[in-house]
């Protein structure tokens, strides 16, 4: 089941044109255009330090918003593009595209692990290196997956978990076409300094 889609709000710009836009930004907003859907586009206005907040924690172009602007029913975008100042590099415009919930959209999902506690790997000291503690799927709107779930039964140190050895949700597609690692377990560090091979880590864990 999808997780919770953040809310980005925003209200109707009056007026269209380099002047609205001008207003709009000395009221200390951000103009935009809602395009798309089967639906008309509609000129928006977001606050500036709210959409600059959620530039600052990225991912924004890859991140599904469910948009609330009075007046209007709450509909699904992702952002499209956003234009910035070309010195000081702040956002000056941005472009949202309406989804439906049968369209398909890349978005980075986070990945969580389970069952640590039944990875020999970790008993022994082992370390759990997160190479992509996100990874962008290919998913339908209507049903983004609040995680990729990677269970770590078995593993042992030197064991690397790929895309490939994960079940991803249903409907949903990695978009690197490559087995790529999501993860690793790494001999603990003070043996990695030490010289230490892996297998003798494991059989000093072992006799203590």
């Amino acid at each position: 089941m999808a997780g919770e889609i953040p809310d980005l709000h925003a209200m109707v710009r009056t007026g269209t044109g380099k002047g609205a836009a001008r207003k709009s930004r000395r009221e200390g907003n951000v103009p935009g255009i809602v395009y798309g859907g089967g639906s008309d586009p509609v000129s928006i206005d977001v606050p500036f330090n709210a959409l600059y907040k959620r530039l600052r924690q990225g991912r924004f172009m890859s991140t599904l918003f469910n948009l609330k602007v009075e007046g209007h029913d709450d509909v699904r975008v992702i952002c499209r593009n956003v234009q910035r100042h070309t010195v000081k590099d702040l956002p000056t415009h941005l472009d949202l595209m309406r989804l439906k919930r049968t369209s398909k959209v890349s978005l980075f999902i986070h990945v969580d692990f389970i069952n640590e506690d039944k990875a020999p790997g970790l008993k022994k000291g082992g370390v759990l290196n997160a190479v992509r503690p996100e990874v962008e799927l290919s998913v339908t709107a209507g049903d983004i997956p609040e995680s990729i779930i990677v269970d770590l039964t078995g593993l042992n140190i030197g064991d690397n978990i790929t895309i490939s050895s994960v079940t991803l949700p249903a409907g949903a597609k990695a978009t690197i076409d490559r087995d790529f690692v999501i993860a690793t377990i790494q001999a603990p560090s003070g043996l990695r300094s030490a010289g230490v091979d892996e297998d003798e880590a494991e059989e000093d864990a072992t006799e203590e």
